[in-house]
């Protein structure tokens, strides 16, 4: 591996991105440094026995995570000479990606132990990198949107995660897996981190300079109208008419989700607001009405609502894309069998005795894996 010290920074296709983006790289850098690190974490912490796993796991994972994807991305995309050439877009490629390591985590959060955490990491930064170089390479899609699915990946690979770890007891809500009110402020300063940050994330990789501002602008509004609909949705589905803190903390975000693959193509303000309207309600809907009934059928246990934070609005943003795909490219197919036997294969591994997996009742719990000097042996 080599640094590249070239002050221009490439496209996957080679393009060159213009020297305006090049002096504001490094901010847009610490932009997504910022959400990715320490939203997520907190974003995570609102189980109010697990926060020190919930943020000290996402660091980890990030941290090695990050590194695994810039060689693997590095080999697929930026291999010449027999070196693999790092720049700060290869590094925030491999930053971006390993989201959907972290979205992922969310659907099993608090059920399985650090080291299956790191396996499933490692399988899923491969598959997600692999998918990209065969979305570029075989299918043509434009490198900026083959990063941008990695909501759709991370959701959907998390609840097939989920769904390999299900236990029947998981059906009914254990005390630890509530949240406090301490809990949840915490979880909701992640939100605002991630709300403040996602016009970076959305377009950062874009590489016309006027599309990545079309994209800024339309993030903007599409987050403020999902908000929007989450405050609104939230007090029409109770029953005193108050607001739930999980619908705010997890539906405000649905518009950025929404947006991902369409972010520079939307033209007018309004299509953007009536996306983030429509994916703030869908997410408040479905963790109001779908999610008590439809994870028991599914035999899943969603822990943090992925399914309708980041699932059901990248669908709703994508349907059209993907529809696209698959009528002009059948070999689509293929890596969408080779995503279902990667995530079965990934479930007989955290499946395995080897890493001692902790039993049901020790679920959301930190004490299984942090030092609690004050507490007594055998909680």
């Amino acid at each position: 591996m080599a640094y590249s010290t070239e002050p221009s920074f490439l496209n996957e296709e080679g393009g060159i991105m213009g020297v305006s983006d090049c002096s504001v790289f490094p901010a847009v850098f610490q932009d997504v440094s910022l959400m990715v690190i320490f939203g997520f974490a907190y974003f995570l912490a609102f189980l109010h026995r697990y926060g020190f796993s919930s943020i000290g796991f996402n660091l980890l994972l990030a941290a090695l995570g990050v590194q695994w994807a810039v060689i693997v991305d590095g080999f697929l995309f930026h291999f010449s000479a027999g070196k693999i050439r790092i720049n700060l877009q290869s590094i925030l490629t491999a930053i971006m990606s390993i989201t959907a390591v972290l979205i992922s985590t969310g659907a099993i959060l608090g059920k399985a132990n650090l080291m299956q955490l790191i396996w499933m990491a490692m399988i899923e930064v491969t598959v997600f990198t692999v998918n990209r170089w065969l979305a570029v390479n075989l299918l043509q899609i434009e490198s900026h949107v083959s990063v941008m699915h990695v909501h759709l990946f991370g959701a959907y690979f998390g609840l097939m995660v989920s769904w390999t770890l299900y236990h029947s007891s998981l059906s009914r809500k254990a005390e630890k897996e509530r949240s406090r009110p301490i809990s949840d402020m915490f979880a909701v300063l992640g939100t605002l981190f991630l709300w403040v940050f996602w016009p970076s994330f959305n377009s950062v990789l874009i590489p016309e300079e006027d599309k990545k501002w079309t994209a800024v602008y339309n993030t903007y509004f599409v987050m403020a109208t999902s908000t929007i609909a989450a405050f609104s949705f939230s007090m029409a589905t109770s029953k005193n008419g108050k607001l739930s803190m999980a619908h705010i903390q997890n539906a405000t975000l649905a518009g950025g989700v929404a947006l991902a693959f369409s972010a520079s193509n939307i033209q007018q303000p309004w299509i953007a607001m009536v996306l983030g309207l429509a994916a703030g309600t869908i997410s408040v809907l479905g963790m109001a009405y779908l999610q008590k009934h439809l994870d028991p059928a599914l035999q899943i246990h969603d822990t943090c609502g992925v399914l309708y934070t980041f699932g059901l609005p990248s669908l709703l943003g994508g349907i059209i894309h993907v529809i696209l795909i698959l009528t002009n490219h059948s070999k689509i197919v293929q890596i969408l069998n080779a995503d279902l036997v990667s995530i079965y294969f990934l479930g007989l591994i955290l499946s395995c005795k080897l890493w001692k997996t902790p039993p049901v009742t020790k679920y959301f719990d930190d004490q299984v894996y942090w030092e609690f000097p004050h507490l007594a042996v055998g909680f």
